[in-house]
């Protein structure tokens, strides 16, 4: 009897699938491609960095960390999902769910530490362009993007560790997918201590992420309008403007989209697929305008 109770307690049942029986197959096949497109494009971004002896400098390490954290985070997420909307029984257990949700959040906060870096290398380039070789060595975005990483799996891995503490009374995710509050959500103990240091983890993380891009932005405003030089200002609207897009629509896009899904009342599934849909710009698209000197990916590139 115990032993029962305990496999009863591993298995999580998934409940959060709202969607109407004639858009499951659409949203199916829209993920899919979703996901084979972003399996694709960051795959060949790598490769093309990888292979390419022109294209290995510092700053294209910064492109392959957004491919392996796109390919990471979307591969982790999407193929469940795609498979729960087709299945009849949705089913996983507490350790899957547990995996799903740490990689997801370290997906989410990777991608802002790393956009921080791209906005500092930027800085450099920009408004130091002589001293860019000596500054942005390899090893130096070696370490950066050592230090994205680990304090991202740092912040999570406490997050998901107070989860997991925490005893269990429900075996059901009210969730498409499995995050920290969906596993915290499992349980009837006080989670007091979860919810300070959510807020801590949420404001900490955006406060770094938003602080840093504004502040190197504003110093690149400042330094192109204190020499109103005209070269300066192309050069700095040509290697800041997609990294800003890409940056803005992290923060407004998915929120407004995912807000007007709730007053629709559109399900957990659009939420889902608005989160993929976000994730499909191809990286090698963001490198072509973000590249100080676009001659050396672009031509690469079509070979």
């Amino acid at each position: 009897m115990k032993s029962n109770i305990t496999v009863s307690g591993e298995i999580l049942e998934i409940q959060g699938f709202d969607i109407s029986p004639q858009f499951t197959y659409p949203l199916f096949f829209l993920l899919l491609f979703v996901y084979f497109s972003l399996l694709f494009s960051n795959i060949g971004v790598l490769v093309l960095i990888i292979t390419e002896k022109s294209l290995h400098q510092p700053m294209y390490i910064l492109f392959c960390n957004l491919s392996v954290n796109d390919l990471i985070g979307n591969t982790v997420l999407l193929p469940q999902l795609m498979a729960h909307i087709i299945s009849t029984e949705r089913f996983v257990t507490f350790r899957q769910c547990v995996v799903q949700a740490f990689f997801s959040h370290t997906f989410g906060s990777a991608s802002h530490m790393i956009l921080v870096i791209m906005a500092i290398d930027r800085y450099v380039a920009i408004c130091h362009p002589l001293r860019y070789n000596s500054i942005m060595t390899t090893k130096t975005v070696i370490r950066l993007s050592a230090t994205a990483w680990g304090v991202s799996i740092t912040l999570v891995s406490v997050l998901i560790g107070l989860t997991v503490r925490l005893s269990r009374c429900r075996s059901f995710i009210q969730n498409a997918y499995c995050d920290n509050a969906s596993l915290f959500k499992l349980s009837c103990d006080n989670v007091m201590i979860n919810n300070i240091y959510g807020l801590f983890f949420t404001v900490l993380l955006f406060s770094c992420s938003m602080g840093g891009i504004a502040v190197t932005y504003i110093r690149i405003a400042l330094i192109c309008w204190i020499r109103k030089s005209k070269e300066l200002n192309n050069k700095a609207l040509q290697t800041c403007a997609s990294h800003l897009v890409l940056y803005l629509i992290m923060l407004c896009f998915e929120g407004f989209l995912l807000e007007a899904s709730d007053a629709l009342c559109l399900g957990s599934l659009f939420k889902k697929s608005i989160l993929g849909l976000k994730r499909f710009c191809p990286p090698i698209i963001l490198q072509c305008p973000w590249s100080p000197n676009q001659t050396e990916i672009i031509p690469v590139f079509h070979l």
